[in-house]
């Protein structure tokens, strides 16, 4: 039974902002945003280490964010900042390692993206064998239609490339890795107890720990006196992890992880508009199809999702 003393503070949080912004909105920036990193590691690449401007991203957040934070830090148990450590950890390092080291070894990016596109997927095999959770059949086949537009949209930039055998499932184990993350943060209480601002930086302080670790074993961590590489980091810590990861939190907090996931489908011929727009990279006529498939996809998985949200509990 609910406390009396519970309902103020429902009532509270459903006038804050999170609540007040449709959902639609918010996913709409969400795309903006996370497609917006595949640009910003092709921009990167040019001028430093892709790990080395993926540490500095989350440093400079880090040290941003700080200030906001330090407060709500000290009276957040030890056992909900590690749980959200550990949600960051596998959300933002074993994703952002695995794509990364998989283009490192030989892996073309437009295979390495289409990997991470698998996310909505992955996580409904995930949630359906170790959660229990079931899907309708109007969302499993929208979520196969949707991935079918994936390769349209991708197929002027796809490449078996060169690689080792086993680095092809480097991006793949990324993938799997933030549908973990995605699970755990759905499922866990301790992660809905920590404002989504404390939530952020405390992912990034793990997240820049980690690469320390993983970047500072090969190379200096030494920032680079180019104007390229400060954009880099800018681009990358702005638009990316700040509102890609911090809107992907938020819709997660607002609505069900499979449409959350799902309506990323939409981030590959989001990215190729970025690509057009910055760097002159041609459209096809295969990408607006690809976009048109993924979107009928979506559009069924909502309509199941938002059947299962409306159903008696």
């Amino acid at each position: 039974m609910k406390k009396i003393s519970d309902y103020p503070k429902q009532r509270s949080l459903r006038r804050h902002w999170l609540y007040i912004v449709p959902l639609p909105l918010l996913e709409a920036g969400l795309l903006l945003s996370w497609s917006s990193g595949f640009i910003g590691a092709r921009f990167s690449i040019s001028y430093a280490p892709a790990l080395l401007v993926v540490f500095w991203r989350y440093m400079v957040l880090t040290l941003l964010l700080l200030p906001f934070v330090w407060k709500p830090l000290l009276k957040t148990s030890a056992r909900v900042l590690l749980t959200n450590a550990g949600i960051g950890l596998l959300a933002m390092v074993g994703y952002m390692t695995g794509v990364t080291q998989g283009i490192a070894l030989g892996v073309p990016a437009g295979l390495a993206a289409l990997c991470a596109d698998l996310l909505p997927l992955g996580m409904a095999i995930l949630a359906a064998a170790f959660c229990g959770e079931r899907l309708s059949t109007q969302a499993w086949s929208g979520l196969l239609i949707g991935l079918l537009g994936v390769p349209g949209v991708t197929y002027d930039v796809l490449d078996l490339g060169a690689a080792p055998v086993w680095a092809y499932g480097l991006p793949v184990a990324g993938m799997l890795s933030l549908a973990v993350a995605t699970l755990w943060q759905k499922r866990s209480r301790h992660s809905q107890t920590m404002g989504i601002l404390t939530h952020l930086w405390l992912q990034c302080f793990v997240a820049s720990i980690a690469f320390a670790v993983i970047e500072g074993s090969q190379r200096s961590l030494a920032p680079l006196p180019a104007t390229g590489f400060v954009l880099s980091v800018l681009w990358t810590a702005g638009l990316p992890t700040f509102g890609g990861y911090g809107l992907y939190w938020i819709c997660l907090r607002r609505s069900s992880a499979t449409r959350v996931t799902t309506v990323l489908f939409l981030s590959p011929p989001i990215t190729m508009l970025w690509a057009w727009a910055m760097f002159g990279e041609p459209l096809s006529w295969q990408m607006t199809v690809g976009m048109a498939i993924s979107a009928i996809g979506i559009r069924m998985v909502l309509r199941a999702e938002g059947r299962k949200a409306e159903a008696p509990s």
